[in-house]
């Protein structure tokens, strides 16, 4: 497979939120984050975003220092389905986003080379929580592409998000998805890590209750 001009870059967690993946593309710091992104080479707005389901399970572990709980993951070859944003991007934009979440500066380095990640498969780069690049599909004649963990969700232990890592994703499902907080909560309550802890009672209770706007770190 050739490298390609555009990819979807398929956002399953905090940057479902435009605002938030704005600091990707442009630069700057998230409300809330202790980190400054150096934002894109190219600093364009995606072409388009459309809502997709990605096969596979979103799943929560390991600990963010910003939200003190889990993190969000993808596991392509978990069981049900992922909700996410697809945001039409240039292969370099996705290659500085990506770089970005791996903690590398973007351009430092050649571009990944996107042309070795085919539909249905995945690209470890390194051990890093976001180092490894899955390709569920394609789209238009685009590869979908997003990055998560090299490891599947029962290869590490659970961590329930906290609360106001749970708004910032349901508000971000929201804004993609048009998903209201009862079906946000069922969505999110079940998902390994947060079941559990969470349930859908309480998941639902928490987002009926939360600001409409929320930015913050991954």
């Amino acid at each position: 497979m050739s490298a390609p001009g555009r990819v979807w870059y398929a956002a399953f967690g905090s940057n479902m939120h435009a605002r938030r993946l704005r600091c990707y593309l442009t630069g700057g710091r998230p409300a809330g984050a202790r980190r400054t992104y150096p934002g894109c080479r190219d600093p364009r707005p995606p072409e388009r975003s459309v809502p997709l389901m990605l096969p596979g399970v979103l799943y929560f572990a390991t600990e963010s220092p910003v939200w003190r709980g889990g993190r969000a993951f993808y596991d392509p070859d978990g069981a049900g389905t992922t909700a996410a944003r697809g945001y039409l991007l240039t292969a370099a934009q996705f290659c500085d986003v990506a770089a970005q979440e791996m903690y590398r500066e973007p351009g430092r380095d050649r571009d990944l080379d996107l042309s070795r990640v085919r539909a249905g498969s995945r690209l470890v780069l390194g051990p890093g929580r976001y180092e490894t690049l899955v390709c569920p599909g394609t789209l238009e004649g685009h590869p979908v592409l997003t990055f998560t963990a090299p490891w599947g969700h029962r290869e590490v232990p659970g961590n329930p998000p906290s609360a106001a890592y749970l708004r910032h994703i349901a508000a971000g499902l929201a804004e993609a998805h048009g998903w209201g907080a009862e079906r946000a909560a069922a969505y999110l309550a079940g998902c390994p890590g947060a079941d559990g802890h969470w349930t859908r009672e309480s998941a639902a209770a928490l987002l009926r209750s939360a600001p409409t706007d929320h930015d913050g770190a991954p």
